[in-house]
């Protein structure tokens, strides 16, 4: 793996970011592979049902430190990245990490998939209670 490899995915990374503290769900989308998906609470949706997702959860300012990347092979990487989530209403914090695998596609590396470890205050790590999230009828 290069360094612009690195620099792509970190690059990436805060794009995510940046773009669910803002609200752009758009933007957010884009830095996904089509097929990719969100695991947390218990569930992994499809990129399709995160809109609703971000729009059912809290709101507030993602705070993600430097990922450890890893080369894979093919065009794929995995890694984890530190999080801090502080809601904008009573700045409460959430902490934990995600897991992730990236793909190198035409456009550039993108997240494949993107899996939330919360760190409780008890020491505990784990994917969190279900959301409060009514899945569409399939």
């Amino acid at each position: 793996m290069t360094t612009d490899d690195l620099v792509e995915i970190q690059q990436l990374l805060a794009r995510y970011a940046v773009t669910i503290t803002r609200g752009d769900i758009d933007g957010l989308l884009t830095v996904f592979t089509p097929d990719g998906t969100y695991s947390a609470f218990g569930d992994t949706y499809p990129l399709a049902e995160f809109p609703a997702l971000v729009a059912a959860a809290p709101k507030g300012l993602f705070l993600t430190g430097t990922p450890v990347i890893e080369e894979s092979d093919n065009g794929t990487a995995k890694g984890t990245q530190p999080l801090c989530f502080v809601d904008h209403a009573t700045h409460d914090m959430r902490i934990g990490y995600y897991d992730d695998t990236y793909l190198r596609t035409p456009d550039g590396w993108r997240l494949r998939t993107r899996a939330m470890t919360f760190i409780r205050r008890s020491g505990a790590h784990d994917s969190g209670r279900p959301h409060a999230f009514g899945r569409p009828a399939v």
